[in-house]
């Protein structure tokens, strides 16, 4: 009986070798037949996706070919004036070396940077602080060609400017769509990190519409663990389809970025976003943005019990600015905002980005709680000043 079951387990285990075998050779043959499902890819919304081993095996160097050469290297150059030696200002030192130079030295700054290329009329998204200052900007392509970009118009509270470079057959990104973007999608970062050369890196992305981070005014970013470094700034956030969803524009780590044993936090401007930002400028100069003329604080619980407050929610006016739509209106500090165009007020955030998107000249309500009762309040906002 041993001999029998002894028997039978050897020929049992040499089928299953024999299967296994078959198996691998129909696959090496094949590899069509091996099919992996990956579900929910977020990419256009449509069905989920079938990919093979040798798709996965490829990466996403298709992504990377349609998207990197869209994507340059910015170069800025700018002549900082340093004042002259202390001790030069002292007539008496001065004559007695020799010396009457006083005049301020002068020094050439250098810096750099990444952009995109997101019209065949040379237009090229990129961050403001990339360029901010510059007196001349370079603009170097993937293929080698170069030239000299001019600035179309900056807007510091979003960190995003406008370039335009006169070269002829530019390539041109492809964008997507940012709003479509889930946690857990996959993503890859484009650009020019310490001007290695162009690098790509991958991760996913980790949160969205992350605020309050402290890096710009208005804050809306992608959040992604794909390695950003400095020079990074202003490339390319692109998805599995070479499809532009982000502008990269800043980095936290231990060490500044994505350095060894270092938490790195990428962000990224959505598209849809940075999108919105670039039409206005190119079209009218600047960004169009309600403004009232008030400086607001979060409503917490203990504020709320100090000021005997019914409610822990609105934002506080601290400080209205005289002869502001704000003081016009009516407001004064001390008032709590409620709503604006009918529109719930929860923080001072809330109370921010729903001034900013009201329409310059246009009339709008503000309800405010004052002393125990609600009022509402007309008022027409300004076009909010360039900083």
């Amino acid at each position: 009986m041993k001999k029998t079951t002894i028997f039978i387990l050897q020929w049992v285990i040499a089928g299953l070798a024999i299967a296994f075998v078959i198996l691998l050779a129909t696959d090496r043959l094949d590899n069509k037949t091996t099919i992996i499902e990956l579900g929910n890819q977020h990419t256009h919304g449509t069905e989920s996706s079938k990919v093979t081993i040798k798709a996965l095996q490829t990466g996403f160097s298709q992504a990377v070919k349609t998207a990197a050469p869209a994507v340059v290297y910015i170069f800025t150059a700018r002549v900082v004036a340093e004042p002259s030696h202390p001790f030069l200002r002292d007539r008496v030192f001065r004559e007695f070396f020799g010396s009457d130079d006083n005049k301020p030295q002068r020094r050439l700054e250098t810096g750099l940077g990444s952009g995109v290329v997101v019209s065949p009329q040379g237009y090229i998204l990129t961050n403001n602080h990339v360029i901010q200052g510059a007196d001349q900007i370079q603009v170097l392509l993937a293929d080698g060609r170069g030239g000299i970009a001019h600035i179309v118009g900056s807007d510091p509270e979003t960190d995003l400017a406008v370039l335009q470079v006169g070269l002829d057959r530019l390539p041109v990104i492809h964008i997507g769509q940012s709003r479509s973007l889930n946690v857990g999608d996959v993503v890859l970062a484009i650009g020019n990190p310490f001007g290695v050369g162009q690098t790509v890196t991958m991760g996913i992305v980790s949160a969205t519409g992350r605020q309050e981070i402290g890096i710009t005014t208005f804050e809306n970013y992608i959040q992604t663990d794909a390695a950003i470094n400095p020079g990074n700034s202003g490339g390319a956030l692109i998805n599995p389809q070479g499809e532009l969803v982000g502008i990269n524009t800043a980095i936290l780590g231990g060490n500044g970025g994505n350095q060894p044993n270092a938490q790195g936090i990428g962000f990224a401007i959505p598209i849809a976003l940075a999108k919105n930002i670039m039409q206005q400028i190119i079209t009218q100069g600047y960004v169009t943005r309600g403004w009232l003329g008030i400086e607001v604080q979060d409503i917490d619980p203990r504020l709320a019990y100090a000021l005997d407050i019914p409610f822990d929610e609105g934002a506080l006016i601290r400080r209205v600015q005289a002869d502001s739509p704000a003081d016009e209106s009516g407001l004064r500090s001390g008032d709590i905002l409620v709503a604006i165009a009918g529109e719930k007020v929860a923080s001072a955030r809330d109370a921010l980005n729903q001034i900013v998107r009201a329409r310059p000249n246009e009339k709008i309500a503000l309800k405010v709680w004052r002393g125990g009762k609600t009022l509402t309040m007309p008022t027409v906002p300004n076009q909010r000043p360039q900083l």
